[in-house]
């Protein structure tokens, strides 16, 4: 839960205690962190000596968990209220490194923020006395820049009172990276599969030199800074009639054993273009720390409809009472026997994927049709290509050995033929879950290259961020262009209309911008 004024206890005595346990908690991550860096710079001095290659790896694993340590602790200071957070970043200040100035050979862009005409206490006349310069670092595809913020500040002639215009507003509080560099350090870790201390190596090659304590702690602000938009996507998409439900592994680093344990992200992917529907597509994602059913039942437990699934267990207890039915993948049930057929060449399974390429092969003719014309459709062809594909299977499957392989394909098929076949009698279900198969690619791919995610905490982080990249390019949007935008209006858009900055129904305030 974030900490914010109203929540917070008006006793002194209270109030005070919890300043004093998220600063403590503050500088038991500071102590962890500068035990890990430590150990990381004696990994990195031992590079190219013996075993260079484990060691290597292990300093990659140090690199990831000091990631999500110090992303974690601003995503955290990100949800206080600005009074906790000031008084905790007061506490640790000490163990802070010091700010350095911008590089001096990056273009500036100056944008000047005029102060009021008259003087706002008793309207008299205003002379300029200076100008307060701030500056941000931001990036546009491509490079880097300076922007230059200068607010006139001006006193009255009359009472002597200074007006300044107002401090722009930033993404992240006492933040001083502009809403381009954010999303571009977001969708390169999240879309490109880049941890941060690589983004930091690549970055110094321009001359701009950002620890990834820093870029760390942006990360951490920016997850909190989208997480309203984050949870206006989860409500749109939890309240579609149809989903497509699937999860898959990822590796978390287990916190002080140096090893790593295994997380989950769950996505739920509306995606009513097959049949012509009225919502645009979206992915929600979220993170549990195993597999357990409960996970989905919670994430589910106001939502009614037809949910995708790919038969797996944990999902049987949201189909007791009806409020929620399955509609079976005919793609896992082809997957069973083109592996067959891929390694024993087997006749058999070659006629099952002829026949359910049958099926497939209508998909192709109904697709965009609305959901009456689909029914038809498949009430016409698909239906009793099905039905003779049950027949034979029946009869096949007893010349077979129960042991063999094909005969498990057949039993798999047969086993979830009522979740199968129901696509049949609506119009509105898919053939098969592969949307939210696609949905997963992402950290699929990112597997392979960030290793694992560096805590819980980083796992939830990583599903928001996915919800919103993910959403976006399948609304044909450029993430980067998207974010960019968003991060820029998002401290001050009012909470009301915080469905305007969702994907479809985003537009942006520069029209050059909305390019794919």
């Amino acid at each position: 839960m974030s900490i914010t004024a109203d929540n917070l206890p008006d006793d002194l005595a209270a109030l005070k205690r919890i300043i004093a346990t998220m600063a403590q908690d503050a500088l038991t991550a500071q102590a962890e962190i500068a035990r890990l860096k430590f150990q990381l710079a004696r990994y990195r001095r031992a590079e190219f000596g013996r075993s260079s290659e484990q060691l290597a790896r292990e300093a990659e694993q140090l690199e990831l968990a000091l990631e999500a340590l110090e992303s974690d602790q601003a995503e955290r200071l990100a949800t206080a209220s600005p009074a906790v957070a000031a008084a905790v970043e007061t506490a640790v200040e000490a163990h802070k490194p010091a700010r350095r100035p911008l590089p001096e050979h990056l273009p500036r862009e100056d944008r000047r923020h005029p102060a009021p005409c008259t003087c706002p206490g008793c309207g008299g006349a205003l002379r300029k006395i200076a100008d307060e310069v701030s500056e941000t670092l931001d990036y546009v595809p491509g490079r880097f820049k300076v922007v230059r913020h200068i607010r006139e500040k001006l006193s009255c002639r009359v009472c002597d009172a200074v007006v300044a215009a107002p401090a722009p507003d930033h993404a992240i509080a006492r933040g001083r990276a502009g809403a381009g560099l954010l999303a571009h350090i977001a969708v390169s870790k999240y879309d490109d599969h880049l941890p941060l201390y690589r983004q930091a190596e690549i970055f110094a090659r321009d001359g701009v030199s950002l620890e990834t304590s820093t870029l760390s702690g942006w990360v951490g602000a920016t997850a909190a800074a989208l997480q309203p938009l984050v949870d206006a996507l989860a409500v749109d998409v939890l309240a579609s009639d149809t989903l497509h439900v699937d999860d898959t592994p990822v590796p978390v680093l287990a916190p002080g054993t140096g090893k790593t344990k295994t997380g989950r992200l769950w996505t739920y992917v509306r995606d009513q273009r097959p049949f012509a529907g009225s919502r645009l597509p979206a992915a929600l994602f979220f993170y549990s720390a195993d597999r357990k059913g409960e996970h989905p039942q919670a994430h589910l437990k106001d939502f009614r409809g037809v949910i995708h699934a790919d038969g797996y267990a944990g999902f049987n207890e949201l189909f007791i009472g009806g409020r929620i039915v399955e509609a079976g993948c005919w793609a896992h049930v082809r997957r069973k026997f083109f592996d067959v057929h891929a390694a024993t060449g087997s006749p058999i399974a070659k006629e099952a994927l002829d026949r359910i390429g049958q099926l497939y092969a209508v998909e192709k003719i109904i697709n965009g049709l609305p959901p009456e014309r689909r029914r038809q459709r498949r009430q016409l062809q698909s239906k009793p290509i099905a039905e003779a594909l049950a027949a034979w299977a029946d009869s096949t499957v007893r010349q077979l050995s129960r042991k063999s392989e094909l005969a498990q394909a057949f039993r798999y098929m047969r086993a979830r033929w009522t979740a199968l076949v129901r696509c049949f009698d609506d119009g509105r279900l898919a053939l098969d879950n592969n949307p939210a198969e696609r949905a997963l690619r992402c950290v699929a791919i990112g597997r392979k290259n960030y290793l694992f995610a560096g805590s819980d905490a980083g796992g939830r982080r990583a599903a928001a961020i996915y919800s919103l990249i993910e959403s976006a390019k399948l609304n044909g949007l450029n993430p980067q262009h998207y974010l960019a935008d968003v991060l820029a209006r998002i401290a001050d858009h009012p909470a009301r209309r915080i469905a305007e900055l969702l994907p479809w129904n985003w537009q942006p305030l520069d029209a050059t911008r909305a390019a794919a």
